[in-house]
């Protein structure tokens, strides 16, 4: 009896996990449900993890996104590059000049390769890891995937729709590295209509 009260799913005196059941057949959809994938978020709808067309290059999640503000794609963002990042997906010029600045200040150090800090405040998407602050309460798993209430804030004020819902794609795009591929898309495609 223990045993199969340890399998339970659901509460009785918690009716939300009712609403909510666990799906007893996942293994069944998805090979090893269980693992933690370094290079994609996987689910039942992408069983092979990121949406088509985005390309991982071999980088964690968290890399995939800085990498978005690697423009040159040469590994290393610089401010005027972390600028032409945010103008892409759609903040206006004040927002991007402070936030490219503050960005590139603040992670520059812990990623350069020596011990002389540079002028140019680069960021070498390699290293992003050591960019981790120690106050910021496990902001990202190992896998890198960002969990931090701020940070969907802001995913939802920048991939929100018409209707003011945060879409499934760009919801995805946070755990797979996608998010700032989709904001751009979206914003060039408002343009174009």
């Amino acid at each position: 009896m223990a045993s199969d009260e340890s399998l339970q799913t659901t509460a009785p005196k918690a009716p939300v996990t009712a609403d909510h059941r666990v799906n007893p057949n996942l293994d069944d959809q998805l090979p090893k449900p269980f693992l933690p994938r370094a290079l994609a978020a996987v689910d039942t709808e992408n069983i092979s993890g990121t949406v088509p067309g985005h390309n991982h290059n071999g980088m964690s999640v968290l890399q995939q996104h800085v990498a978005f503000f690697d423009r040159n794609n040469d590994g290393i963002v610089y401010p005027w590059e972390t600028y032409m990042g945010f103008r892409a997906v759609g903040f206006n010029i004040i927002l991007s000049f402070v936030g490219s600045f503050l960005i590139n200040l603040s992670m520059s150090y812990p990623t350069l390769p020596g011990w002389f800090p540079s002028p140019f405040f680069p960021i070498y998407i390699d290293r992003i890891h050591r960019a981790k602050h120690g106050s910021d309460s496990e902001v990202y798993d190992t896998e890198g995937r960002i969990a931090n209430k701020v940070e969907w804030i802001l995913a939802y004020i920048l991939a929100k729709d018409d209707e003011g819902s945060l879409p499934k794609e760009a919801a995805r795009g946070v755990f797979d590295g996608s998010l700032f591929e989709y904001c751009e898309k979206q914003r060039m495609s408002r343009k174009n209509d």
